[in-house]
């Protein structure tokens, strides 16, 4: 593993990442106490966002949709502009009356 001052990880960063792509490990410190390890990206983690899901649901760290499939489009119509300042918590309560209708 390679030690490195965190100035000098900004100065060499590409290649600091050039040596991770070819499996090698940077240990950064600031002040001799270390802060992050730069390490290689794990197999399937770096092939897109399912992949990288998958690998943080495997882990604990999220967790996985309740429900799958597109966004519904409900959720891309803007919501009500207020003309106002005073009219945003007018607009709210409208937009909260609406939805329980």
């Amino acid at each position: 593993m390679r030690n490195v001052k965190i100035a000098a990880a900004k100065d060499a960063l590409s290649a600091l990442l050039r040596h991770v792509r070819r499996g090698g490990r940077v240990r950064i410190f600031d002040r001799d106490e270390p802060v992050a390890d730069l390490v290689p990206v794990e197999p399937g983690q770096a092939a897109g966002g399912r992949a990288l899901l998958g690998w943080l649901v495997r882990r604990g760290i999220a967790r996985p949709p309740l429900e799958r499939g597109p966004i519904p489009k409900e959720l891309w119509k803007p919501g009500p502009v207020p003309k106002r300042r005073g009219d945003i918590l007018r607009a709210l309560l409208a937009e909260r009356r609406e939805a329980r209708r």
